[in-house]
């Protein structure tokens, strides 16, 4: 079969560039890719479609067609619409018509048009229905995230609506998601709570019904870990990232602290992601701030807390409010960042980490899946993360009982001071949630 991947936001490359480094290159272009090259393996042809970009500052997404050099079976094929330059998925909506024409226009020319098309994210699932309506190929659609709950965290009201529109365009994202679900021949889910809480949100009510006639047309499907990068197993660059944490630790950290486990925060700078929560935890907690030292991961910055003003305004404004509450806390020297740069990198520092007996935190306000936490987990590295959303379905087994890491009110800075307590001692239970994790 032949099979046709739709996302037009971020973009692909063989070096996987400018992942975790903006917000359009985060887990929905891994899972796209890993998705891809596992349907290749299994015998299919799969195009990645996504969008062209002709911009000095994006040299990598020029060419038409790309590939992976692992599989010869995917192609990364990118389409132009809404002129060169790149553009943010806030900006794509308006250019998504334009898109599907060239789309069709290139099969056409390929001469081969693919049998089936998966969609990702509200701007894929619409430019797939617009694909159907033009070809008859059917779809699925796996949406991410969705526009309403994103609204609901953003507490939108009358107040605020016009504003925060104008900014994320929910009222064209959820219109695409609406015309998504209605269409869509599969409608794929990481989690069961995602299907029966975020596609019975009334902001889509009438295009789908997932507890009722639109229930057959679901699968649940969590997404895997690629255990060829996240494993316990010693990998090629674990010195040398050892050799860096140890060098940013006897920089940031005093000598008789030096040796104490981390907090090991490695998200992407976004304000969803509440690196705050954590550091609020070791602010308020005595035993926590005596046992643990705070490890925060940004990528490209030797030392991001002193080069924050290096970054875009949006992710400075987050290390900023951390600074000030180390300053007025007075907790410097229990804090520590260095950086990561790529999946290889992150997965060898949870090796690292795993070796002083450390712990993984996420303490989002909102995960719909959550793959990081299993990332860290599947190296060694016991997870401490938000209650809220997918974490909360796939490390607690509500069947048996059985913990697989520690979920945490994100709101809460006592219980995040607590969950990491509970997760670093004793070793017995640092010990326990390893051997879970993995």
């Amino acid at each position: 079969m032949h099979i046709a991947f739709f996302n037009p936001q971020g973009n692909f490359d063989p070096a996987d560039s400018y992942w975790t480094q903006h917000p359009d290159f985060g887990g929905q272009l891994v899972y796209v890719k890993e998705l891809a090259l596992a349907v290749a393996a299994q015998g299919h042809t799969v195009d990645i479609v996504t969008r062209r970009i002709i911009d000095p500052e994006w040299p990598e997404f020029a060419t038409p067609v790309d590939r992976y050099p692992d599989s010869d079976a995917v192609r990364i094929v990118r389409v132009p619409c809404g002129g060169d330059e790149f553009l943010p998925k806030e900006s794509l909506w308006t250019h998504l018509a334009e898109w599907v024409d060239n789309i069709a226009q290139f099969y056409a020319s390929d001469g081969v048009r693919p049998d089936f098309v998966t969609a990702h994210y509200g701007d894929g699932g619409l430019a797939a229905v617009l694909f159907q309506e033009k070809t008859g190929v059917p779809f699925s659609f796996t949406g991410h995230s969705l526009g309403a709950q994103k609204m609901d965290k953003l507490h939108a009201d009358a107040s605020n609506l016009a504003e925060l529109d104008a900014r994320y365009h929910f009222t064209e994202r959820i219109f695409a998601e609406r015309l998504a679900m209605n269409r869509a021949a599969v409608i794929v889910t990481s989690t069961e709570q995602e299907r029966r809480e975020q596609y019975s949100h009334r902001a889509y009510r009438g295009a789908v019904d997932p507890l009722g006639a639109d229930a057959a047309r679901f699968a649940v499907i969590p997404p895997g870990v690629n255990r060829r990068v996240f494993s316990p197993e010693p990998g090629a660059n674990d010195a040398a990232i050892a050799a860096r944490l140890d060098a940013a630790i006897a920089r940031d950290i005093p000598a008789d602290r030096r040796k104490l486990p981390l907090v090991l925060v490695s998200s992407r700078l976004d304000q969803k992601k509440n690196h705050i929560g954590v550091v609020r935890a070791f602010a308020e907690n005595v035993s926590l701030r005596a046992t643990a030292n705070l490890a925060i991961v940004v990528r490209g910055l030797d030392n991001p807390l002193q080069q924050r003003a290096e970054l875009p305004p949006a992710e400075r404004a987050i290390l900023d409010e951390i600074v000030a509450l180390l300053d007025a806390e007075n907790l410097w020297h229990a804090v520590v960042s260095f950086p990561l740069n790529n999946q290889h990198e992150l997965a060898a520092a949870y090796r690292v980490a795993a070796m002083r007996h450390s712990v993984f935190a996420l303490t989002a306000h909102y995960e719909p899946f959550g793959l990081a936490p299993l990332e860290a987990m599947s190296c060694g590295l016991p997870a401490v993360v938000t209650r809220n959303g997918g974490p909360a379905e796939s490390l607690f087994d509500a069947a048996t009982g059985k913990k697989y890491g520690v979920l945490v009110d994100p709101a809460d800075p006592a219980d995040i001071a607590h969950g990491l307590l509970t997760a670093l001692f004793p070793i017995s239970e640092w010990e326990k949630l390893r051997d879970a994790g993995i």
